[in-house]
Order: C-alpha cells, then structure tokens, then sequence
C-alpha cells in the first residue's frame, strides 16, 4: 500500500473519531440525532408511521452525510448526487423497516389465532380475549394486539378495531385472521375451533416459505454478491489511489460510462430481487 493510501485511510479514521468526538461535546448535537434517529426505531419497534416533520429531519441528516461521504472519496461531483439521493434512501429505509415489521406481525399470527382461541375457550368473550392474549405474545404481534385493546378500552367497537386493523397492515394474511375474528358476528359458530384451524394453516404456510427462502438463499447471496463486486472494486481502488474516482469523473466518457454502469447493476439488483421474491 502506498503511502498516499496510509494517509488517507489515517485520515479517514481520524475523521469518523472527530465526528464522535464533537457529537460527545455537544449535548445538543448528539440529542437532535437521537431524535431523528428515533422514529426508525419505533418503526421496528411497533410499525410506526413518521409524521412530515420526523421525514424531513431524517432526510436532513442523510443528506448532510452523503454528502460528507461523497465528498470524501471523490469531492463534490460524487456529494452532489449522494445528496439529492439522501431522501429517497430515507423513504426507502422507512418503507422496507415497515415491511419488515409486517412480515414479523404475519410469521406471529398463528401464535395469535391460538392465544385468542385460548381465552375464547376459557370462557371470555372476544373484547376479553384480545385483551387478554396480550400477555402471552412478545415482539410486534404483542404490540399490535396493545393496540387493539387500547382501542377497545376506550370505548371502541369490537368490529371496528380489527378492521382498522386490517386496513393500517394492509397484507393479506391479516385479511384473513380478520375475517375468522368478525365471522362469529355475522354467522357465529365455534370462533375457537375456527381459530385453532387458521393457526394451523398459518404455521403450515410459514413452513413453506422458510423452506424456499432456505432453497434459494445462496442464489440469491450470489446474485446480490456479484451486483456488489463492482462498488467494492471502485471504493478499494479509491482507497489504493485516492484520485481514481475523480480522474475517472474528469472525463466526459468516462463519466458517462459510469452512469450507464450504475443504471444497468440497479436494474440487475432490482431484477434479482424480483426472481427471488418468495410468492406466499
């Protein structure tokens, strides 16, 4: 490695102990980022919706590091687009953590269906027994199933919560756990018995996914790995040579090139994510 590279690695470490450094120093600094950082957890946490302001100082801070970023390893030509992107990765990161929690909200509903179908056999009706299955749940299913018995603590119908429900989720799976909930109320029968049954499919269909996300993960690893190989070449000849990325940009060609090379391994990413998209 070149001396050239020692140094701008030094630098780059030195640099990322300054940024903590001066957030440690200033309280108020270190807060406001806790504050925008906080609405990312909470929508892990409990599928939360950021409200207008919390978006906008999420994307502030993205912004004010990609640009940073950007202008590290190739000055303003690379921070001015990483800037503008800075928003759309926001969004992009808040919409694929919401997914992610309504995935785990699915992968629990069977866990739901059979504690509900529990207190219905113990004798509570279902107001009692959303409440009540509360307890013996953990993670988003438990926070979900809080919710609606906050609802109904405070005065709401037993058929409008779950449809809110329904509605705020928007999947499927819920749709379905949904309707076997309001089924008694329109035609009644054994609400318990139907629950049990649904848990059981939900545990069954849950199987099969696994297993064909089991079947085509190293596919899709390899898939991914290779759309990646060239960013990492790019980031490690920066690193070796600090003005690779900007003798490239420099060039009109060149930098034309680039572009269309980014434009072909996003569509290659997005095209990897579609064929190996488990269809549940």
């Amino acid at each position: 490695m070149t001396p050239a590279a020692l140094i701008a690695a030094a630098a780059g470490g030195l640099g990322a102990v300054a940024v903590r450094e001066a957030l440690l120093a200033s309280p108020a600094a270190a807060a406001w980022v806790r504050l925008a950082l906080e609405p990312l957890r909470r929508v892990d946490r409990e599928g939360y919706a950021p409200s207008s302001l919390e978006r906008r100082r999420l994307a502030a801070l993205a912004t004010g590091l990609a640009a940073v970023c950007g202008w590290f390893f190739a000055g303003w030509a690379l921070a001015l687009p990483l800037a503008v992107a800075g928003p759309a990765a926001v969004g992009s990161a808040i919409a694929g953590r919401r997914r992610r929690y309504r995935r785990r909200v699915e992968r629990s509903l069977a866990e739901v269906a059979t504690a509900v179908a529990d207190s219905l056999s113990a004798g509570r009706s279902l107001r009692g027994s959303l409440a009540s299955a509360v307890g013996s749940l953990d993670g988003p299913a438990a926070s979900e199933l809080a919710q609606l018995a906050g609802e109904l603590e405070l005065g709401a119908a037993t058929g409008d919560v779950p449809a809110r429900w329904r509605r705020r989720m928007r999947s499927q799976r819920v749709d379905a756990l949904v309707a076997a909930l309001l089924s008694q109320r329109l035609a009644g029968g054994d609400l318990a018995g139907l629950l049990r049954r649904f848990a059981a499919a939900a545990a069954e269909q849950e199987r099969v996914a696994e297993d064909a996300r089991s079947a085509t993960a190293q596919a899709r690893f390899t898939g991914l790995l290779v759309v990646a190989m060239p960013t990492g070449g790019a980031l490690f000849a920066e690193l070796l040579e600090p003005s690779f990325l900007s003798g490239l940009l420099a060039s009109p060609p060149a930098t034309v090139l680039l572009v269309l090379a980014a434009v072909l391994q996003l569509l290659g990413f997005l095209g990897i994510r579609r064929l190996s998209q488990v269809i549940e």
